[in-house]
């Protein structure tokens, strides 16, 4: 039985090793935290937004990058400190404004298939993860930004998304606890919200059950090809100092996010992702007002670039930013105010006493596209740089990247998957 080594525990990583495991591989998982989910898969948006699938890319991003760099609670913040990654990054993201429209018709069109191997996934293994599909409202405060959401809207429908425009009074009736005024906006039904940290650990226990070896609290430091591939791997020792061990595979597919580069580089590939942080609070309905003052629809705020989930009858989760600033993870105090003073102003009455900060790095390829496929040296994988998209593409690119090995070597696949015409994105 050939053995693959999968390195990330997180979304890609898991659902990787579940897609593997499926067409009879062997599967050791290779995490350097100690337990599944817990880096940018631990508490993001939720959201499961094909509706989100439109690409950065364009010359409006650019030119609302470049007012907002003076504030510090802009929606988009980039460290104006040079490094050449982050501008060679950049370089590749002008360049790509021209494929603009294709990619946010591919991501479309991948956002929906994933579903179905999601939501099928989660029901065959028995998985609780807040799951709630009562679509997705993205909301508008002037007639400008309507008209360019229009404009996208026609594209994502283009990609097979079924999204229609509403007016205020119906964002008001569809989401009833939202306080504003609003031009209108565009309703989504079949998006839908979750937990991905419970996703994520849900189905690692699965996989667990099923065969699948996770190796954690570990860092990889080598990965060495002869007849075989040698992954070497450190692992912290309580007394001090670290343990190094080695494991042997057949195939490696890399799904370590944003640590995703430094491993492409081990294996010769050049992988230009760059960790672009995102906030989010979970604010804690304690009382029975809250509960009822807080959204079950799940929102897109476009001006203030915020996204929205309930969790559960006692969690609101309230998402945003992008923040260009290397891989730093401090939480900072002044991109958390934003998120907990637009949910006073929002639902004014949920109590936002209890409110739990985080941050995490979204792994975002130039293109705003994942890299799914095959690299340079035989037998390796990847299946990395979602960015904000990861917990809504993922079930899909690991479909993508276990047809493309298997095609590749070892068992063969009874019922190919292919979203694009070509599975190396």
């Amino acid at each position: 039985m050939p053995h693959v080594v999968v390195i990330g525990a997180g979304i890609t990583g898991v659902t990787t090793a579940y897609a593997l495991l499926n067409r009879g591989y062997s599967v050791t998982v290779i995490e350097r935290q100690r337990y599944a989910g817990m880096e940018t898969s631990f508490a993001n948006g939720g959201q499961l937004s094909a509706s989100n699938a439109e690409v950065w890319n364009s010359w409006s991003t650019i030119i609302k990058g470049m007012k907002w760099m003076l504030r510090r609670d802009a929606p988009l913040l980039m460290n104006p400190a040079p490094t050449w990654h982050k501008y060679a990054w950049f370089g590749e993201f002008i360049f790509n404004i021209k494929n603009y429209r294709d990619n946010t018709v591919e991501t479309t069109r991948l956002a929906i298939a994933a579903r179905k191997h999601l939501f099928a996934i989660a029901e065959r293994e028995s998985i609780d993860f807040d799951y709630e599909r009562r679509g997705i409202l993205h909301f508008y405060r002037d007639k400008q930004s309507f008209q360019h959401a229009l404009k996208v809207n026609a594209i994502l429908v283009e990609g097979g998304l079924d999204r229609h425009p509403v007016t205020a009074s119906e964002v008001k009736s569809i989401e009833p606890t939202l306080h504003g005024d609003f031009f209108g906006g565009f309703y989504t039904p079949s998006d839908s919200t979750g937990d991905i940290h419970k996703f994520v650990r849900g189905l690692a226990r699965a996989c667990e059950r099923r065969g699948v070896r996770f190796v954690f609290d570990a860092t990889v430091r080598q990965i060495a090809r002869d007849e075989t591939f040698r992954v070497q791997y450190s692992r912290d020792e309580p007394s001090g100092g670290a343990h190094v061990e080695e494991i042997d595979a057949d195939n490696v597919v890399i799904c370590a996010g944003s640590a995703s580069r430094d491993l492409a580089a081990m294996l010769g590939d050049r992988l230009n992702i760059y960790p672009v942080k995102g906030y989010s609070i979970t604010v804690h309905l304690d009382d029975e007002r809250s509960q009822r003052a807080a959204p079950w629809v799940s929102l897109l705020d476009d001006g203030a670039k915020i996204v929205t989930s309930r969790l559960g009858a006692t969690r609101f989760r309230v998402a945003g930013t992008a923040e260009f600033n290397g891989m730093n993870r401090d939480i900072r105090q002044d991109r958390i105010k934003p998120l907990v003073d637009w949910t006073r102003a929002l639902f004014p009455s949920v109590d936002t006493n209890r409110v739990v900060p985080w941050a995490g790095l979204r792994p975002m390829m130039p293109n705003m596209m994942p890299r799914v496929g095959r690299g340079r040296m035989p037998g390796v994988f990847y299946n990395t740089g979602h960015g904000h998209l990861g917990w809504t593409l993922s079930a899909a690119t690991a479909e993508m990247v276990a047809d493309c090995l298997a095609g590749e070597f070892g068992p063969g696949i009874t019922e190919p998957f292919r979203v694009l015409a070509d599975p190396v994105i």
